[in-house]
């Protein structure tokens, strides 16, 4: 177990938090919500002492290791084998089986293993970091993000590998399914607090609420009484009879405690713009094949036929790299298919988020000059009001894009997306750089569109609340299945399950 007595942590003038307490029980299996910037990765930091604390302490037992998920990319072996099996103990450092059973759960191949670290994507970069941290078997794993750049299937295998786990966990992630499935308790950080509750996100934030209002309450309460105590202030205090009692009441008002009332924490809000369309079938695909060299052995996909109704929302599954963001390229008319064709209906209007997309912001552009480019119909007052929602409010929106991190770009595009009048989303991992609100507002606003949706995900929750049609990729092809999500794992599933 693991200690943390009144730390508190300021960056300037900002306070990120102050006096937090936390124990971590022995098991104990740790969400950790809170808004992107609430201060989750400097906590983090803090417990491995890469930050000091303003003030406070961290307390570790005696012999109590600690792994963690590193962000930051740093190889120094010829093979991924090598370069996992190296943190290993001297007792374990034969043991190579045990970073290979974690790398497969992963995606890696066995022909992977003899591959130098240094050539694979970022994304398979950082599993390999997410792989040194768990084959330490340490006390307390720590991770940021673990789910980022997984795909849905490495996602089931790291949820079933954290349940099974002997020690502590404590995790960061927006996934709140994956969360939920993993978590014993949910610590969260909302108000600069922190705050501790045993169950899942749902039973948090029903706690946090219900504390919320028994504190708004009593902040009422109090400002009622204040204002009764005034007012026999004013109206006594000069008279000689009363003026014992109107200083006493006085007194009274200076001793009492002053409760400010909650801030509202920002959060993303989302409404897409609808275009009408009168057609049935807005989309329709027959026979697509695509291959980046050309050649039919190489194809990502083939002989795929799909057909989009006015109505429908298809999700897009299967492991990284197979070709799932290639195919929305190909159906936005971004890339060209090998064999096949797509017909469309007069009237469709796409908006399509993807990282194409964002590499094509106008980095002179302010962000309120690119988001009202997609819309010259939207006043200047409904485009602040867009990029209000992408938090960036009043001066903020005229930022340029070249200053924006990868995270605000997302925003940005996303933010297009909202101004832009449509009846066919095309969407390439839109939760991505969000939190976990944002997420769900988001999901929900994905499911009352009117207009059709194709999204590429691995967000499990998301794919059972929006979609009623899949595009499948599996076993070295994709294939169209006409039913949810659950029910394709109940008839189907996954190999690797």
């Amino acid at each position: 177990m693991i200690q943390l007595n009144n730390i508190s942590k300021h960056f300037g003038l900002q306070v990120l938090f102050e006096d937090l307490d936390l124990l971590i029980g022995k098991g104990e299996r740790v969400g950790f919500v809170g808004r992107n910037g609430s201060g989750k990765s400097t906590l983090f930091k803090i417990i491995l002492g890469a930050l000091a604390p303003d003030s406070g302490e961290v307390v570790i037992p005696k012999g109590y290791k600690i792994g963690a998920l590193d962000q930051h990319i740093r190889f120094t072996k010829p093979t991924v084998l090598e370069e996992c099996v190296q943190v290993l103990s001297e007792d374990e450092q034969y043991d190579w089986w045990k970073a290979e059973r974690i790398l497969f759960g992963l995606g890696f191949t066995e022909e992977d293993l003899d591959k130098d670290p240094k050539s694979f994507s970022g994304g398979y970069q950082v599993r390999i970091n997410l792989t040194k941290a768990l084959v330490q078997n340490p006390n307390l794993l720590l991770l940021d993000e673990p789910t980022n750049y997984l795909d849905i299937v490495s996602l089931r295998w790291l949820r079933t590998f954290l349940k099974s786990f002997k020690g502590e966990v404590l995790l960061i992630t927006h996934d709140r399914d994956f969360m939920d499935s993993v978590s014993t308790h949910i610590i969260g950080l909302t108000r600069k607090r922190l705050r501790k509750y045993q169950g899942d996100t749902a039973k948090f934030y029903e706690q946090v609420a219900i504390s919320d209002e028994m504190y708004e309450q009593t902040r009422l309460n109090q400002e009622k009484k204040k204002k009764e105590l005034q007012g026999f202030v004013d109206r006594f205090g000069a008279k000689a009879s009363k003026a014992a009692q109107a200083q006493s009441r006085a007194k009274q008002i200076e001793k009492m405690e002053t409760l400010e009332k909650l801030s509202d924490e920002n959060s993303l809000g989302f409404k897409f713009h609808y275009k009408d369309c009168p057609g049935k079938v807005i989309l329709e695909a027959k026979d697509l094949s695509f291959a980046y060299s050309g050649e039919a052995s190489e194809d990502l996909f083939s002989k795929l036929s799909i057909s989009i109704g006015r109505h429908d929302k298809v999700g897009i599954i299967g492991k990284n790299g197979k070709g799932k963001s290639t195919l929305l390229n190909v159906l936005a008319g971004e890339l060209v298919a090998r064999e096949g064709e797509i017909t469309t209906h007069p009237g469709i209007s796409v908006g399509h988020f993807g990282q194409t997309n964002i590499e094509r912001l106008h980095e002179d552009n302010t962000i309120e000059v690119e988001i009202g480019e997609s819309n010259p119909e939207l006043s200047f007052a409904q485009v602040r009001n867009i990029c209000g929602t992408m938090m960036f409010e009043s001066d903020l929106a005229k930022k340029k894009i070249s200053v924006l991190s990868g995270g605000e770009k997302s925003r940005v595009m996303l933010g297009k997306i909202l101004a832009y009048k449509s009846n066919l989303l095309l969407l390439d991992e839109p939760t991505n750089h969000l939190d976990m609100d944002s997420i769900e507002t988001l999901t929900n606003e994905i499911v009352k569109f009117k207009g059709a949706v194709i999204v590429v995900t691995h967000s499990e929750m998301m794919l059972r609340a929006v979609a009623t049609k899949l595009i499948v990729f599996r076993k070295g092809h994709a294939e169209f299945y006409d039913g949810t999500y659950d029910e394709f794992l109940e008839k189907i599933g996954w190999e690797e399950d």
